[in-house]
């Protein structure tokens, strides 16, 4: 009798011990379930809240433009944003961002002329982009190479898919204009501490587009013609402090050669909106390439959106 009653209580005993560690399994469980469902919404909130300040960026450049015919780092649009709380019952967090002038960077599809053939001005100019910034200037032929519609090896610098087709893993050169700066990862002479270098003064936009020298980076500015170095472009910079170049065609005719002259603008139609957005855990980063028609009406529409990365 003595010994069924112990095989009872060791059996409750084991009943109990399985029931408790299903019972933190299951409190475990849901602790994770609510943890997931709350990120969900932060993120959620998070993407609203990014997209909100681009429909705030929008207007603001659409007013710039009815406003004013020039942009320079002066104006409102081109300012560091203050960091905006995001408050609610039942969410705390906060919003910042930026928004950069891309016509202020050396446009790599530029390479490429409306004929489908390197444009050689274009290229000269990344090569000084290249040496300003003490890079290997081969890099501009195998980038040329990476964009144009041939096969034909460039010389003396060039690189085409039997270049690329022998790596690990292999890949084929893109033979066209590129959508985002990012792809020229892939080029020949390319590494991440290259990359890093290069990407602040350089952009992917759609087409040929011009360089506004109100916003142009100075290693930009120098790349305009062979006898401009760093300090010429420092004094450039510091020239345009106070809204920009008065009449900047007559301070650079002296400056560049008269086909690099007509591809200098005052006014810019493509934007880079960077924002950051962290509620909770949860950070949002996102990138908004937006083209402003500068040619007509100013209005601001997003064309390529993207989070996390570039």
């Amino acid at each position: 009798m003595n010994r069924q009653r112990g095989v009872a209580l060791i059996t409750a005993l084991l009943i109990m011990a399985l029931l408790g560690i299903l019972a933190a399994n299951l409190a475990w469980d849901n602790s994770l379930d609510v943890r997931r469902t709350m990120s969900m919404i932060y993120h959620d909130e998070g993407v609203q809240a990014a997209y909100g300040a681009e429909n705030w960026v929008t207007t603001l450049l659409r007013d710039d433009y009815a406003e004013s015919s020039t942009d320079h780092l002066g104006e409102l649009w081109a300012q560091q944003f203050p960091v905006l709380p995001i408050e609610s019952e039942s969410i705390q967090g906060a919003l910042t961002g930026e928004l950069v002038d891309l016509q202020g960077r050396f446009n790599v599809n530029n390479l490429i002329g409306s004929d489908g053939e390197v444009d050689e001005d274009a290229l000269l100019q990344f090569q000084r982009l290249l040496v300003a910034l003490e890079l290997d200037p081969r890099i501009a032929g195998f980038t040329a190479d990476w964009l144009d519609a041939d096969q034909d090896v460039g010389f003396p610098d060039g690189a085409e898919d039997g270049m690329y087709t022998g790596r690990l893993p292999p890949y084929l050169a893109a033979n066209r204009r590129i959508a985002t700066p990012t792809e020229l990862l892939a080029v020949e002479g390319m590494d991440k501490q290259t990359w890093d270098t290069l990407e602040p003064h350089i952009t992917a936009l759609p087409g040929r587009t011009g360089i506004n020298v109100n916003t142009a980076t100075g290693p930009v500015l120098q790349s305009l013609d062979d006898n401009l170095t760093a300090a010429d472009a420092e004094g450039l910079i510091m020239e345009r402090e106070n809204g920009g170049f008065p009449d900047f065609q007559t301070r650079f005719q002296t400056i560049v050669a008269p086909e690099l002259l007509d591809t200098l603008v005052e006014t810019s139609g493509y934007f880079r909106l960077r924002v950051v957005v962290q509620i909770g855990t949860v950070r949002v980063t996102y990138f908004s390439l937006l083209y402003r028609d500068i040619g007509g009406t100013g209005a601001v529409v997003p064309i390529l959106r993207s989070f996390g990365t570039i």
